[in-house]
């Protein structure tokens, strides 16, 4: 064990976290937040924007949150703490760059758990319309926080549980795909998934690559592993592996379902590009013209469940990140308090702010699509910031000794051009909220520098 790691754990007796976390419980983490089926909801867009070629656009799309994931791994096993991002940079570009890093990554772990409650709670109302959406999404928030408050062991074991069922949804439609497949031929060409179905003109990259910019936002929340540090039995090597994994393993699953459903498509890229309303059900419409509608309803219970507990993983990330900052004295100090192991101040807050605007959301008609805009600025800031962190610990303070210029110059450097390409293609009203949010931290920082 290093030295970085044993002042982590003696840390970690002082202020009463408990290493209690194994590999399995950190990937099943970050798959619930990530969520196994997290394309349905995209493909239609996805399809239209990459002209059929959306498994490709998946391949790409693991390939570059690839880069990000190794530096979270290069990271993470030299400062095994919780908060993660915010303690990378931290030691990487300085205590203030670690604020402002803590400060983008909050706006992330805040808002994604607002969404995935907001969707579970439209998928249980779409099942139970006596029920308004709201009452459901605020059930979500109650049950997975008590989860939370429960303990980190026990929300992980429940998670297996629910992540298992959207596992088992995942198999039962790609068996359903393949019989069909093999019964009626597809209704696209085979290599046309990872090409292009020919309706929009001949293969075009930029098509992909514009496609990647929204597909990337699949796999927001695999970092959420990293928050775990401080609770991990075993090391940091463990979290890096975990990470590397758990992205490497969403790529398959999103790779695969898209291909087939992709094959399964009666409409072609062009009529969905024409027709944007179509979009956003193409996956439930494929599934439910080749296979069946209990297939549909089957991913339609599993998306809403998982939801739900994609969120638990949200909030818990979003406790863990608070409680690093309140530790620091960046928030206010009782953040950082703990029972009996659990940082349960922090996940109350957590749980009270993603409350006000899940339930916000539900009540408006564009509630969903107004948070949806703005929940990828934040992480992609924070992403950037992670791959500088690299660069700063290892190539220019140089903590290690010498640097290696792949590891620590070039990976870094690709990482962070692709986040920064990835929020340039962000919408209007998203760079708006993140930028106005960064000025918001920007005055708590001046503001904690007049009182330090």
């Amino acid at each position: 064990m290093s030295d970085t790691e044993t002042t982590a754990s003696a840390a970690d007796e002082r202020r009463g976290l408990r290493r209690s976390l194994g590999f399995r419980d950190l990937v099943v983490y970050g798959l619930l937040f990530i969520a196994p089926m997290a394309p349905v909801g995209v493909f239609g867009t996805l399809d239209a924007r990459s002209h059929g070629a959306v498994a490709l656009v998946y391949v790409v799309a693991t390939v570059a949150m690839g880069f990000t994931a190794f530096s979270y791994a290069q990271m993470v096993r030299v400062v095994p703490q919780a908060g993660s991002v915010f303690a990378y940079a931290r030691v990487g570009l300085g205590t203030e760059a670690g604020f402002v890093a803590g400060w983008m990554a909050m706006l992330d772990y805040v808002l994604i758990p607002a969404v995935a409650y907001l969707f579970s709670g439209i998928a249980m109302n779409a099942l139970v319309p006596q029920v308004s959406r709201w009452v459901w999404t605020a059930l979500a928030v109650v049950v997975t926080t008590l989860l939370n408050l429960w303990g980190v062991r026990t929300a992980a074991l429940v998670g297996f549980l629910v992540l298992a069922m959207e596992i088992v949804v995942l198999l039962v439609f790609v068996v359903a795909a393949l019989v069909v497949l093999a019964r009626d031929g597809a209704a696209r060409g085979l290599w046309s998934p990872l090409s292009d179905d020919g309706t929009q003109g001949p293969f075009a990259l930029s098509a992909v690559i514009g496609a990647v910019s929204v597909a990337v936002l699949s796999y927001l929340g695999f970092d959420a592993i990293a928050t775990f540090a401080e609770e991990v039995a075993g090391g940091s090597a463990k979290v890096a592996r975990a990470l590397l994994f758990c992205l490497a393993l969403a790529g398959v699953l999103f790779v695969a379902q898209t291909y087939l459903v992709a094959l399964l498509e009666p409409t072609s890229s062009a009529r969905l590009a024409a027709d944007p309303g179509k979009q956003g059900s193409a996956f439930y419409d494929a599934v439910d013209v080749s296979v069946g509608g209990w297939l549909h309803d089957l991913v339609a219970v599993s998306k809403a469940v998982g939801a739900a507990f994609a969120a638990l993983a949200g909030q818990a990330a979003a406790g863990r990140l608070l409680f690093a900052m309140g530790r620091e004295r960046r928030l206010p100090r009782a953040l950082s308090r703990t029972d009996a192991g659990v940082p349960r101040v922090a996940l109350l807050c957590s749980a009270v702010i993603t409350l006000v605007a899940a339930g916000w959301a539900a009540r408006r008609d564009d509630g969903l699509d107004k948070l949806v805009s703005v929940v990828d600025v934040g992480a992609l800031t924070a992403f950037t910031l992670l791959h500088a962190s690299v660069v700063g610990y290892f190539a220019v303070r140089r903590r290690e000794g010498r640097p290696s210029w792949w590891r620590h110059v070039l990976v870094p450097g690709v990482g962070a051009a692709i986040t920064v390409a990835v929020i340039v293609e962000a919408s209007g009203v998203a760079q708006v909220v993140g930028a106005v949010w960064l000025v918001i931290g920007g005055l708590v920082l001046v503001g904690q520098r007049g009182h330090g």
